[in-house]
């Protein structure tokens, strides 16, 4: 089974930055578009960025563009979400996943989330 373990979230003031990591385990990693959703208590499950299995073509919503950068290790079999310009709401559980191309993992279809890693932005 594919298994997706998230970390380097924290707590951090308004303006930080942040980075998260997220390894996959698993079979054929290179083959993969990786992505960052997030959720906020009481809200849905958000996309926030998306990348190929080359590291080409990342692709944002708007509202994420201008502060966060996603990139990829393949050697590591690991997808990083680089954060700046950090506000109080950014505040969500993050999660990773993946699909074979960036345009189907905006529906997500696997149901592979990992625990998630815990973003607090505190004034």
């Amino acid at each position: 089974q594919e298994q997706l373990a998230e970390s380097g979230g924290g707590l951090v003031q308004p303006g930080g930055s942040l980075r998260l990591s997220c390894v996959y385990t698993g079979n054929s990693f290179n083959t993969l578009a990786m992505g960052w959703f997030r959720q906020a208590p009481g809200k849905e499950r958000e996309f926030v960025a998306g990348i190929n299995w080359s590291g080409s073509s990342p692709f944002y919503p708007d509202s994420m563009k201008d502060r966060f950068t996603i990139s990829r290790d393949n050697s590591k079999n690991t997808v990083y979400l680089q954060m700046t310009g950090l506000k109080a709401e950014d505040t969500a559980v993050y999660y990773c996943n993946f699909d074979t191309r960036i345009a189907t993992m905006l529906t997500p279809r696997y149901d592979y989330w990992g625990q998630g890693t815990q973003v607090t932005v505190s004034s």
